[in-house]
């Protein structure tokens, strides 16, 4: 009978402890949130810039092909050293041979070409004199130009700058919603923050900023650096 009346005994405190934790947890309440997005723009003016300049050609073999596609880079990348350019600012990116069949008006075949193709990466740090090295790359050879395309060197404190502007834009916010809802707006709950790294730039084509004194005409316009955020404030 002991054993017995003791095991009633543990079953009945383990159901009390077990509905104690339940009645616990049931009243444990969940905090009230409002969400809001906050976003800022900070527009920067670029002072890197970055361009793809190759050089192509074409002979009946493909020696002549490299050896005149030699001379052709090899005059391109001292015009651009002549610019100021350094050396490690010079990447070599593509260089490439290929074989193709080539035709005559009258669709006959004129033999096999080789096509050969050597393409630099060019970091320039004067953004003012890229239409002048676009200029002197055409003149020296270059029969490639693409991938123009700007950059700020150091970016940390306007990212800075953002990230305070966005969240001062998500502040605004919540207090103009918790006064439309006629509740208080407590503390910060949760904070989340995007678009940092990467950050996302925008290129904003619209003359803004210096063109190149010589040369071939290009305009810098400006940066946008956008930077989002996600805040949760508890309510009363």
């Amino acid at each position: 009978m002991r054993n017995k009346f003791s095991l009633v005994l543990v079953v009945l405190v383990a159901a009390i402890v077990l509905s104690a934790c339940g009645t616990t947890g049931s009243t444990v309440q969940q905090p009230r949130l409002l969400n809001v997005n906050g976003q800022a723009q900070v527009k920067l003016a670029p002072d890197l810039a970055y361009i793809s300049i190759g050089v192509h050609t074409e002979e009946t073999t493909a020696a002549a092909a490299v050896e005149s596609n030699n001379a052709l880079a090899q005059a391109v990348i001292s015009a651009l050293k002549e610019q100021g350019i350094a050396d490690e600012d010079i990447q070599t990116t593509n260089f490439s041979i290929y074989p193709y069949e080539k035709w005559g008006q009258e669709g006959t075949s004129l033999g096999i070409f080789y096509s050969v193709d050597n393409t630099v990466y060019v970091t320039l740090r004067a953004v003012d004199s890229l239409g002048a090295v676009i200029d002197s790359a055409i003149t020296a050879g270059a029969t490639n130009i693409s991938g123009v395309s700007f950059d700020v060197a150091d970016k940390a404190e306007l990212l800075a700058e953002a990230r305070l502007l966005a969240v001062e834009d998500a502040r605004l916010q919540a207090e103009a919603l918790a006064e439309a809802a006629g509740v208080t707006l407590g503390g910060v709950y949760s904070l989340s923050y995007y678009n940092s790294v990467p950050v996302t730039y925008y290129y904003d084509n619209k003359g803004v900023g210096g063109a190149a004194e010589a040369g071939v005409p290009i305009s810098t316009g400006q940066l946008t650096l956008t930077v989002d955020v996600s805040v949760s404030y508890e309510i009363k």
